[in-house]
């Protein structure tokens, strides 16, 4: 009966998790949307002003660059392919992912909150069958002594 138990118990607690980390994934892309909707204001002033900008070539190495064009702008669409837009398309573009990942999130919301009240009755539930066990336990040690 035990192990009945947590056989059940590991796969709620398993797709409570994937839940969650599929929430913290939409999250990290929403935030990363967010804050790509005010860089073409930057570049812009960063043209004007004539200062230079860091380039990331990976995640720890930067060289130095201007901009030339601040009118276009490369996007990342997905899947490593990249698309030329106005800067002005570009914020079109990332609206519509924020509206979407939003829409997204909101849908994960119900199904997250579900997954976490069944997580936390199989806790109290298997708290309450450790108890039994344990005073089970104990009374047939006292019945042996």
């Amino acid at each position: 009966m035990y192990r009945t138990f947590l056989c059940f118990y590991c796969p709620c607690f398993r797709s409570f998790h994937t839940v969650c980390g599929c929430c913290a994934l939409l999250e990290l892309s929403l935030t990363s949307y967010i804050g790509a909707t005010n860089l073409p204001q930057v570049f812009v002033f960063i043209a004007f002003t004539g200062k230079e900008l860091l380039v990331p070539l990976t995640s720890s190495m930067y060289v130095p660059g201007k901009l030339h064009d601040v009118e276009h702008v490369l996007i990342d669409v997905g899947t490593g392919y990249y698309v030329e837009k106005t800067a002005e398309d570009a914020k079109d573009f990332f609206k519509r992912k924020i509206d979407f990942l939003t829409k997204q999130m909101e849908k994960i919301q119900p199904a997250l909150q579900e997954k976490h009240a069944m997580k936390q009755a199989v806790m109290e539930m298997m708290s309450q069958k450790i108890q039994q066990l344990t005073a089970l336990g104990a009374a047939q040690a006292t019945a042996k002594a």
